[in-house]
């Protein structure tokens, strides 16, 4: 078994970039050896900023010899098919093909023998096709040729059991060299294997792994924090990002003016952030006037020279972030809103300022459903995009929401909508925490509302993999926000509330009265699927959830109680012969009613019990339905079940002795009835037909 190194070396690939160019470089290689026929042990892919390497282990010296059979036409059959049949299968004549008959036709079969070529063969055939069809976001072309790459390619070493592949593209030989660090080690050498390879990066000043780059950045800004009484502001896209930037980190440490710390901190962060690439540090909970920058060498002067331009550089930015600040200190933010008439958010629902004012309006309705002052949640929805037009947003968008928070606070805001205006985003995604303040709470749910409403208004649903206005994310904000507050809300009432603003915003009420319903329910059952997603990631099964859903109702929270009191039910011994007992009972019906072209949805005749099984179960279905509807109204679900727990010994003894489809036609017709009731009775808690096993 060989190893096969193949290495793209070019100028500087961005740090964005890199990890799904991994992956693509092993999807890619992977599929077209295994169609080759060449199977292997593993693939592993590593990035620098100047080289995409691959690494498979475990490949064979040769594809086997390959022997399939191709079915052709009839041999009586037109003479053009005949030919073309042999055409496509290799053959100069029909006598080359074998003449088979399988009782009804005879015809004609290729047999195709293809021999295994060497695995080097195979390699230099398949590498040139990757690199031209690799799929970068982005691609440029260089000099006079043709090829594509994300930045000019300059070498491409591949090697086979320590054998060069031979082949070109674009005028790049293939060969065994590579570089080191493009200052520290830029003069060629050559390698005989991985090993060998990795090691004499290593000594040319190149971290091939970049997971081992990642941890020794994190290592070194956390001791170079430790060492100076800070501690690191932790960013993992940011220690992503810089392990993407550089083959050799070093990190250094910078300082700014004290004056800069009457910005606020997220300002501060972001810029030395986005400007830079520094961490910051903080001093206890504070953060302090140092940052940590990473450089890709280890310079001969400490670092002075680089942490000087660094500094420099970041004071200028700083600079302009307190300009931003305090030009926009001097607006109120009432008088930002009328400005977003000029922010379109999207070309069929309007303006920003036409969505805010829809927004308002639906959190005055929800106010008092989650708590909440309506006068406040108005004021707070009417606010919360007014910075999207102030300096420091249009400079940092990721600090929407957060400077409307502290231009409110400076404006004597009340401190619930100025708390609002920062939280209503939220949550941003699974580890994100939901908002907790009741006015918060109000403008979150409704801004993501009517984001949904909208876009199924429209019909610009999310379709597969592609999701462009985050509608999943918001769907899931709502569930979130509603389970982790425990909030008793209706959802159909506050969609077909916000649809008939939209509709009307856009001057089509009679859309509205013709379309709403359905697109609701289309709306609803989206939720449904995004709550199933939810609680399967806390490890509920999916099937419980279409059981409770095929009910109907919209709370989403007794929804997911009910959920959990049925999946702790289902755990019992009693609930798991239940599930099969009814089960058993509607799969009967389902194929008698099918078969009598009828439902058997009538009480059944209690003078025509014939075995006391059959009055045993309708005695107790008549009990515990009652009993379960009660339980159920008081939304005690846990006793609904319990209650539910008493049919399984009247269902087995029923199923035991009780032969359903007697002969009888009266009988029959009146144990389907029977079995109908233990239908209906269940549906008081769930759909038992949509539970699995």
């Amino acid at each position: 078994m060989a190893e096969l190194l193949l290495e793209l070396f070019s100028e500087e690939i961005p740090a964005r970039m890199q990890g799904r160019a991994r992956d693509e470089l092993a999807r890619l290689l992977g599929n077209a050896l295994s169609e080759a026929g060449l199977e292997f042990k593993s693939i592993r892919t590593f990035a620098t900023p100047r080289r995409l390497t691959a690494l498979v282990e475990g490949l064979p010296a040769r594809s086997p010899d390959i022997r399939e059979e191709r079915k052709g036409p009839r041999v009586d059959a037109p003479e053009g098919a005949i030919k073309g049949f042999l055409k496509a299968a290799g053959l100069s004549s029909v006598g080359q093909a074998e003449k088979r008959d399988d009782k009804k036709d005879a015809y004609y079969v290729a047999l195709i023998e293809k021999p295994g070529r060497a695995t080097s063969e195979v390699v230099a055939g398949i590498v040139p096709e990757i690199v031209k069809s690799f799929p970068w976001p982005k691609s440029m072309r260089w000099g006079s040729g043709k090829l594509r790459w994300v930045r000019p390619l300059h070498s491409i070493l591949c090697l086979l059991g320590g054998k060069v592949v031979e082949f070109e593209i674009d005028g790049i030989r293939s060969g065994k060299e590579t570089r080191g660090h493009r200052f520290m080690a830029p003069e060629p050498f050559s390698v005989k294997g991985f090993a060998d390879y990795e090691k004499k990066l290593r000594e040319a000043k190149v971290i091939l792994n970049s997971e081992e780059r990642t941890r020794l950045i994190a290592d070194e800004a956390r001791s170079l924090a430790k060492r100076h009484g800070l501690a690191l502001v932790e960013d993992e896209g940011l220690l992503a990002e810089n392990a993407g930037l550089t083959e050799w980190p070093v990190a250094l440490m910078g300082s700014f003016d004290e004056s800069f710390l009457s910005v606020p901190p997220e300002v501060l962060t972001t810029s030395m952030k986005a400007h830079q690439k520094c961490f910051s540090v903080r001093s206890g909970e504070k953060l302090a006037n140092r940052f940590i920058l990473v450089a890709n060498l280890r310079p001969e002067d400490r670092g002075n020279a680089i942490i000087a331009g660094n500094e420099r550089v970041i004071a200028a930015r700083l600079a302009d972030a307190k300009f931003f600040l305090d030009q926009d200190r001097k607006i109120m933010l009432p008088d930002r809103v009328p400005k977003l008439k000029e922010i379109v958010f999207h070309e069929k629902l309007g303006t920003q300022y036409q969505r805010v004012q829809r927004v308002w309006r639906l959190a005055r309705e929800i106010a008092p459903l989650v708590g909440a002052d309506p006068d406040l949640a108005e004021r707070a929805a009417i606010l919360a995009k007014a910075d999207l037009v102030s300096l420091m947003v249009g400079e940092f968008p990721e600090l929407q929401g957060v400077m409307g928070r502290y231009y409110a606070l400076d404006q004597q805001e009340n401190g619930s909508v100025a708390n609002a205006i920062a939280a209503h985003y939220k949550p941003l995604g699974p580890s994100d925490d939901v908002p907790r303040e009741p006015v918060a709470i109000a403008v979150a749910l409704v801004d993501k509302l009517d984001m949904l409403v909208g876009f199924w208004a429209i019909d610009e649903k999310p379709t597969g993999s592609k999701d462009p206005y985050a509608l999943r994310r918001a769907a899931l904000g709502v569930i979130r926000i509603v389970l982790e507050n425990g909030l008793r809300l209706r959802l159909m009432d506050l969609l077909e509330f916000q649809v008939d603003k939209i509709a009307k915003a856009r001057r089509n009420v009679q859309w509205a009265n013709r379309q709403v319903e359905q697109r609701n329910v289309d709306l609803l059952a989206f939720f449904a699927d995004r709550l199933k997603v939810h609680l399967r990631d806390q490890g509920t099964r999916h099937d419980l959830v279409d059981a409770v859903f095929a009910l109907g109702g919209d709370d989403l929270l007794m929804i997911v109680r009910r959920v959990e009191a049925l999946g702790r039910f289902l755990d019992t011994e009693d609930g798991e012969h239940l599930l099969t007992g009814t089960k058993r009972a509607i799969n009967i019906l389902r194929i008698e009613e099918k078969k009598d072209s009828r439902v058997y949805d009538e009480a059944p005749d209690p003078k025509l019990f014939k075995r006391p099984e059959e009055k045993a179960l309708a005695k107790a279905v008549d009990e515990v339905e009652k009993k379960a509807a009660a339980a159920v109204a008081r939304e005690d679900f846990e006793a609904a079940m319990g209650e539910m727990a008493k049919l399984r010994k009247p269902v087995d003894e029923f199923f035991d002795h009780v032969t359903v489809n007697a002969t009888e036609a009266d009988l029959r017709a009146n144990r389907l009835r029977l079995l109908n009731r233990i239908r209906a009775t269940t549906l008081a808690v769930a759909d038992f037909s949509k539970i699995e096993g």
